[in-house]
C-alpha cells in the first residue's frame, strides 16, 4: 500500500510538472496587419498594446506579432483571415472591403472630422452601441479609430480645386475614391502598401495619405509637394478597426477576457488615435527637410471644397436609405457622439 501511495504521489507530481510550463502560457495569439512594423501604428500602439497584455496576465497570453502581411494575402483579405481563424487578430481599414461595413463610413465622409481624437472615441461608441452587433458581428471589436487629417501629395502640386481636375490620385476607400472623383480627380483605389509602385510606375500622379506615415513608405522622397487644409475640419480620414476572431475571444477563460477588454475599447481607440496625430510633426518635418513645398489652403479655399464635396454626402445618404440605413440620422448621430467626445 504504501509502495502504491509513493507511486501515485510520484506520478502526480510528474503531471504537475510537465503541466507547469503549459499553466505559464495559456494562450498564444497571432496579430496580422499590414504596415511595416517601423510604422508609428504598430510600433507605438499595437505592439505596446500587446505588451500590456501580456505582462498583466503574467505570460499566460502571448501575441505574436506579424507585420507588413507577413502571413499572406492581401490587405483587404485581414478582415476575413481574423473571422475565418486563419489569425486570431488582425488590423485594417474597414474600407478596404467597399461596402462591407457602410455604418462605419459615416466617419469617412468629407469634412466630418474635427479632432481624430473625438472621432476615433465617437467610432467607438457607435461600435459599442450599434456596430459590434451589426457589421461588426462576426468578429469581436478590439479598437476603433481614425488617423489624423488627410491631405493631398503630389508632384506638380495642388493649390486649387482646379488642379485636382484629372489628376491621377491614389485614394484607400471607396467614400474617399468618390470625394476625389467629385473633385475632379481620376480615384485609382489601393491599400498604403502599393503607393510606392505605383507612383515609380506612373500609374498614379498623388496619393492622400496623412503625414503620419509617410516615412514608413519614404512619401517625401518620391512626391515633392503637399497639400494641407487650414480650417477645424479636416477633408478625410479612414476608419480602422482591431478585431478578434471570436472563437478565440470566447474560449478564453474570463480573467484573460477581462485583461484583454481592459487593455482594448476605448482605451485603446484613444491611445491608436493620439498616437497617429501626434507622428503628423515628424513625418511633416521630414518633408520640410527635404525642401519640398508645402501649401495650406486659406478658409475661402477650403469652403469651395466643402461646396464641392456635398454631392458625396448626398450620394452616400440615398445608398444607406437603400440599404434600409437611414443615412441622415446616422449623420446626426456621428456628429453628434464628436460633439460629445470633444467636449469630455
Amino acid at each position: 500500500m504504501k509502495r502504491r501511495s509513493l507511486m501515485a504521489a510520484v506520478a502526480a507530481g510528474a503531471v504537475a510538472l510537465a503541466a507547469g510550463p503549459a499553466l505559464a502560457q495559456d494562450v498564444t495569439l497571432r496579430l496580422h496587419q499590414f504596415l511595416p512594423p517601423q510604422a508609428p501604428l504598430p510600433a507605438h500602439v499595437i505592439k505596446p498594446w500587446a505588451e500590456s497584455i501580456e505582462e498583466a496576465s503574467d505570460g499566460r497570453i502571448e501575441i505574436q506579432h506579424f507585420d507588413a502581411m507577413a502571413l499572406g494575402g492581401t490587405p483587404p483579405s485581414l478582415m476575413d483571415q481574423a473571422r475565418d481563424g486563419v489569425v486570431d487578430i488582425s488590423m485594417t481599414l474597414t474600407g478596404y472591403t467597399p461596402g462591407r461595413f457602410p455604418r462605419s463610413e459615416v466617419f469617412e465622409l468629407p469634412f466630418m472630422m474635427t479632432s481624430p481624437v473625438a472621432t476615433s472615441l465617437a467610432f467607438w461608441d457607435l461600435v459599442e452601441s450599434d456596430l459590434q452587433e451589426s457589421e461588426f458581428k462576426d468578429v469581436h471589436v478590439l479598437g476603433a479609430w481614425v488617423h489624423g487629417p488627410g491631405l493631398v501629395h503630389s508632384r506638380d502640386g495642388v493649390t486649387s480645386l482646379e488642379d485636382m481636375q484629372g489628376l491621377k490620385l491614389r485614394g484607400p476607400t471607396r467614400v474617399i475614391n468618390d470625394l476625389l472623383a467629385e473633385l475632379g480627380a481620376t480615384p485609382v483605389g489601393m491599400p498604403l502598401p502599393g503607393i510606392p509602385e505605383a507612383l515609380s510606375t506612373g500609374v498614379i500622379d498623388a496619393t492622400v495619405i496623412p503625414w503620419e506615415v509617410t516615412p514608413s513608405i519614404r512619401l517625401a522622397e518620391l512626391l515633392d509637394n503637399h497639400t494641407e487644409f487650414g480650417g477645424d475640419r479636416a477633408l478625410y480620414t479612414a476608419a480602422i478597426v482591431m478585431v478578434m476572431n471570436k472563437r478565440s475571444y470566447d474560449n478564453l477563460p474570463d480573467d484573460l477576457k477581462a485583461i484583454i477588454d481592459e487593455q482594448s475599447g476605448a482605451k485603446l481607440s484613444q491611445l491608436a488615435a493620439e498616437v497617429m496625430w501626434e507622428y503628423d510633426a515628424p513625418g511633416r518635418k521630414i518633408a520640410e527637410d527635404a525642401g519640398n513645398t508645402i501649401v495650406t489652403l486659406d478658409e475661402a479655399e477650403v469652403a469651395r471644397w466643402q461646396q464641392a464635396a456635398l454631392p458625396v454626402v448626398d450620394r452616400w445618404v440615398a445608398e444607406m436609405d437603400g440599404k434600409g440605413i437611414d443615412g441622415m440620422a446616422l449623420i446626426d448621430q456621428a456628429q453628434g457622439l464628436i460633439k460629445k467626445n470633444e467636449t469630455e
